[in-house]
């Protein structure tokens, strides 16, 4: 099946609303636990059913996501919704677990120099320390689902060999995780790289583990990308509503592709995602309010089409 033709055939995508954790955690103006609880709670009633809520990071290196257990004791929590916390060491899942995570998220970045500025360890290391994680996420029935960030491109090491990632990835998959994903943090892939990478990661990870992707738009390829990504096989996609977001460990790293301008654009390709979109623009009407500087997004700004169309009475 080409890609075209899966783009076709396929009913659905699943979203994963990244804007509490990946989306907050680059902005220089820092949440307090009220907004992040609201945000959260708005975006499980616009319909997201996966939301990354909260990071079990360390406060002093990432201050943005400080008060964790505190989020996830306030929100609305809804038996349908899946929420996930990112851990990046053992510490991080003990904390998750306690804080009764349905999902644990860990990243692995695919350069040793990004690895060592996000992860404070060489990549051996970590994925060593995974092996420990994964038996404990396992042991508490949770899900465990992990990430290769800086996949196509490093700020500091530049173009990352293909095949870098999939040895990653093997070593990952020996984990048993319930799903892998590739991340293009700092927006540097092009649409051919990631349609080819990620149908050689679903091919390595077989039909039992379903791949992802996350994707910028620093380079405003991020759409493309994403689209990209389906073709290749991805199932779920990472966004954030307004399209927020960064990572404060890569510079010049922007926002994430936006929550509302993706799920429009794959609606109209006929691939469903179950979100509310006049909703979701107002929780990103909502975030634009809370913020100290506009929004990326569009939408949201131009209107749904053929909505606006339809309503619009005359005039150009």
């Amino acid at each position: 099946m080409t890609g075209a033709q899966r783009r076709l055939s396929l009913k659905g995508i699943e979203i994963c609303e990244v804007a509490p954790r990946d989306g907050l955690q680059n902005e220089s103006q820092i949440w307090s636990v009220d907004q992040r609880v609201a945000l959260i709670d708005r975006l499980s009633e616009a319909g997201l059913r996966r939301i990354e809520a909260v990071s079990f990071v360390n406060p002093k290196r990432v201050p943005q996501m400080a008060g964790a257990e505190e989020v996830m004791l306030r929100i609305d929590r809804k038996p349908d919704v899946r929420y996930a916390g990112l851990a990046l060491n053992r510490r991080g899942v003990e904390r998750a677990l306690a804080a009764d995570m349905d999902e644990v998220r860990c990243v692995v970045v695919a350069t040793e120099t990004f690895n060592r500025r996000n992860n404070g360890v060489a990549i051996a290391d970590t994925i060593a320390g995974f092996c420990d994680i994964a038996d404990v996420v396992h042991s508490a029935s949770k899900r465990l689902t992990f990430g290769i960030a800086a996949a196509f491109g490093c700020p500091f090491e530049g173009v990352v060999p293909a095949e870098t990632v999939l040895d990653i990835a093997r070593r990952l998959l020996a984990l048993q995780p319930d799903e892998i994903w590739l991340a293009d943090t700092i927006g540097a892939g092009v649409p051919n790289q990631v349609r080819d990478l990620t149908a050689d990661l679903a091919k390595l990870a077989g039909p039992g583990v379903p791949v992802g992707g996350h994707f910028h738009n620093t380079r405003n390829t991020g759409y493309a990308n994403a689209v990209a990504a389906i073709e290749g096989g991805a199932l779920f996609l990472d966004a954030a509503v307004g399209g927020i977001g960064g990572c404060p460990f890569a510079p010049r790293a922007t926002g994430n592709i936006a929550s509302e301008d993706l799920c429009l654009m794959l609606r109209n390709m006929g691939i469903e995602t179950g979100i509310d979109l006049a909703a979701l623009i107002a929780v990103s009407d909502w975030v634009n309010d809370q913020m100290d500087r506009p929004v990326p997004a569009m939408v949201a700004k131009a209107g749904l089409f053929p909505e606006i169309a339809e309503t619009k009475e005359d005039g150009p």
